[in-house]
């Protein structure tokens, strides 16, 4: 009986990665998810257990997300998006689309360089728009990534909703390895809300036109309050370390503090700003020591797309730059 014994056991073994790839529709979590889906979108049973059961966990999804490039310190962080290549393609960005964005900037108030500026951070004007299968990421963060399940559950349904209304191919779609697609990197659930048909051509299309694509980025940053004319950031130098409490690094706070507070304790911005104004001191990590910066309300709005303070410093920086060498190139072609 032993030596029968150890054929089968070896017979298991080898099983057992298949068992642990098998499809997605095998398993009772995901059953119960479709059940629900069905239940309150009145979506077909047969055909999403099909698109589960064909699907199978991606291990490099999951190691992605445990590596995430705002987890570098700035001047790192800062390194991969401001470069001369990005600002070079961020202004024959901005000159091929100059009407679309001015357009954009006149609807919604949002400067043309910042909405080119997350188009170079997000996708390089549209050149890496991510290869991960939508749906197959979708589904191994939502069953297999329990730090962040119950997000990217909410994410998936959010997926399938958008696919049945955009008549669009679930399997199909590729994008970042969290979900994002298209230029703009638009989450399901971003898309469904904010995206925009911007040239009225009767599709809403973030993956291959570049108007709707401007469209929906300053859509989505005036939906969540955007002030026109308004500054971003400053930077500030400090005196001392009494308000050194007061700074944070890698959380995207609202601009609560009192500037005339921090100014007593000895913080003093680069440029002159209302004492009463509201900001918030952020420390990022330099190469050679701490840059300080007092970030405003339209600081914490870039932070609703992507909640990293280093993502926003990226993208305001980078906006700036593209802005200064358009003009500088302008300045050029005059007489």
């Amino acid at each position: 009986m032993k030596r029968a014994a150890r054929p089968l056991l070896a017979l298991c073994c080898c099983l057992l990665p298949l068992a642990a790839s098998a499809g997605y529709g095998e398993r009772p979590e995901v059953r119960h998810f479709i059940e629900q889906l069905v239940a309150r979108h009145n979506f077909d049973r047969t055909w999403l257990a099909g698109l589960f059961q064909r699907l199978e966990p991606r291990p490099q999804v999951l190691a992605a997300i445990r590596r995430p490039a705002e987890r570098l310190p700035w001047y790192r962080y800062r390194a991969i998006f401001l470069t001369s290549q990005r600002i070079k393609a961020g202004v024959a960005f901005l000159r091929r689309h100059a009407g679309v964005l001015a357009r954009a900037q006149e609807r919604y108030g949002v400067p043309a360089e910042v909405i080119v500026a997350i188009l170079g951070v997000e996708t390089f004007y549209g050149r890496h728009q991510g290869r991960h299968p939508v749906l197959a990421s979708l589904a191994t963060l939502a069953f297999d990534y329990p730090p962040r399940s119950r997000f990217f559950r909410g994410e998936l349904e959010q997926f399938l909703l958008l696919v049945r209304e955009e008549g669009l191919d679930p399997a199909a779609a590729t994008g970042s390895y969290a979900g994002a697609m298209g230029l703009p990197q638009f989450i399901a659930s971003s898309f469904r809300h904010y995206a925009v048909d911007f040239d009225q051509d009767g599709r809403r299309d973030i993956w291959n036109n570049p108007a709707d694509a401007i469209g929906s980025i300053a859509h989505y940053l005036h939906r969540h309050g955007w002030r026109p004319g308004a500054l971003v950031a400053v930077p500030a130098q400090l005196q001392g370390t009494a308000a050194l409490h007061h700074a944070t690094q890698h959380q995207a706070l609202p601009p609560r503090q009192r500037l005339a507070e921090l100014v007593r304790q000895g913080i003093t911005p680069a440029e002159p700003l209302p004492g009463d104004a509201r900001v918030t001191l952020l420390a990022l990590a330099g190469e050679q020591q701490e840059e300080y910066w007092l970030t405003l309300h339209n600081f914490y709005v870039i932070t609703r797309y992507n909640h990293s303070p280093l993502y926003a410093m990226a993208v305001y920086q980078l906006g700036q730059a593209i802005a200064e060498e358009a003009d500088n190139r302008r300045g050029k072609l005059e007489p």
